[in-house]
């Protein structure tokens, strides 16, 4: 169990790591949508596909990121670091088929 403060501290960090998932992925887009409209979330899960942090961003892509993330561990069982599964499967926790979702 970890004492209020280190938590506070793990939890800020682990927020900073997926508000700077979106700040990389905002300044490396073409896409005017992402780029302009900041119509995008980033957010951390444990090997399990459980929510650990999440970035302010676009909520409804938050709501729908851990079912595509636990289809993904569901699908390709044997994920390795630095392994990349691309879907936008609306029936798999997509909100609509132009959303892409990278886990």
């Amino acid at each position: 169990m970890l004492d209020p403060i280190t938590f506070e501290i793990l939890k800020n960090a682990l927020a900073s790591v997926a508000e700077e998932m979106g700040t990389v992925l905002r300044r490396s887009s073409f896409s005017p949508n992402i780029k302009e409209r900041r119509d995008f979330s980033c957010a951390l899960f444990d090997q399990e596909g459980r929510l650990v942090a999440q970035a302010e961003h676009i909520p409804v892509h938050l709501g729908a990121m851990p079912h595509s993330v636990q289809a993904v561990i569901a699908e390709l069982e044997d994920l390795s670091e630095g392994d990349t599964a691309i879907l936008n499967d609306p029936f798999r926790g997509g909100t609509h088929l132009l959303d892409i979702t990278l886990v």
